[in-house]
């Protein structure tokens, strides 16, 4: 099963090409991250950016540039061991691939941020549903109205997910989720989604529309996909990204880096 396996086996199969799909659920128990992989030149206006927003940017490692092993992961590669990449030219999509050994360059700095998939073990041993797991689905994202603080030229909207939970539910999960501070905490946000400026809420931005059982409210967390948004919010020559929910799975465990 996916989840029983190890980060090591899990990122071997990715570096293989023999797992493509998201990761969530995948490596129970250990710390998934989104990338961003930047020109050197732009990457303090960036750094400075998540610094600004850590709660949908949280920062868990900063390579220097033309460096692609990630401390919080010796022996892996950023440019081989996740499902799937997203590269920006001047901040458009351009294509999506397997492997950036060829795109990523020596000027090229590495962010790795926390992702809410390091927190559903959490929640799934606390008997709480994860309904995109159990239908074997990408999360729900969606672009909200609320602004982030700029840094330099960088701007965006607060990206969200979405977990649909009954109010019992929610409250439980705020207070299990408040501990991860580096994978994105609490929600921001629970009810209705046209207060943060959702505007079709049967088709998410990103991922995968999920069930909504009767009695069950959304519930909402800051995505790193926010960091995504940034990055190509300026016409930056390239600019590569994880694919949404395609993530690094690190080494780290979920319980490192909470808050006792």
């Amino acid at each position: 099963m996916s989840a029983d396996l190890s980060p090591h086996e899990l990122r071997a199969l990715i570096r293989k090409g023999q797992w493509t799909h998201p990761t969530s659920g995948a490596s129970k128990g250990y710390i998934q991250a989104n990338l961003v992989m930047m020109p050197q030149e732009q990457a303090f206006n960036f750094l400075l950016f998540c610094v600004r927003n850590p709660k949908p940017c949280p920062l868990l490692d900063v390579l220097e540039p033309g460096r692609f092993e990630p401390t919080i992961a010796p022996g892996a590669d950023l440019r081989t061991d996740l499902p799937r990449y997203r590269i920006y030219e001047n901040g458009t999509l351009k294509t999506e691939v397997a492997d950036v050994r060829d795109m990523a360059h020596s000027g090229m700095v590495s962010f790795l941020l926390g992702c809410s998939f390091s927190f559903e073990n959490a929640l799934l041993a606390a008997g709480l549903p994860i309904r995109n797991i159990e239908e074997g689905k990408n999360v729900s994202m969606y672009v909200t109205s609320r602004d982030c603080r700029p840094a330099g030229p960088f701007t965006s909207k607060l990206v969200v997910t979405m977990r649909p939970m009954t109010p019992q539910q929610a409250i439980r999960a705020v207070q299990i989720t408040t501990r991860f501070h580096l994978t994105h905490g609490a929600p921001v946000h629970i009810g209705d989604y046209r207060e943060i400026g959702i505007k079709d809420f049967s088709r998410p931005e990103f991922g995968d529309p999920v069930t909504i059982r009767p009695g069950e409210i959304p519930v909402f967390w800051a995505c790193g996909v926010t960091s995504q948004l940034a990055a190509t919010s300026v016409p930056l020559p390239r600019v590569i990204t994880h694919s949404p929910g395609h993530m690094f799975v690190s080494d780290l465990k979920d319980e490192d880096l909470t808050i006792l």
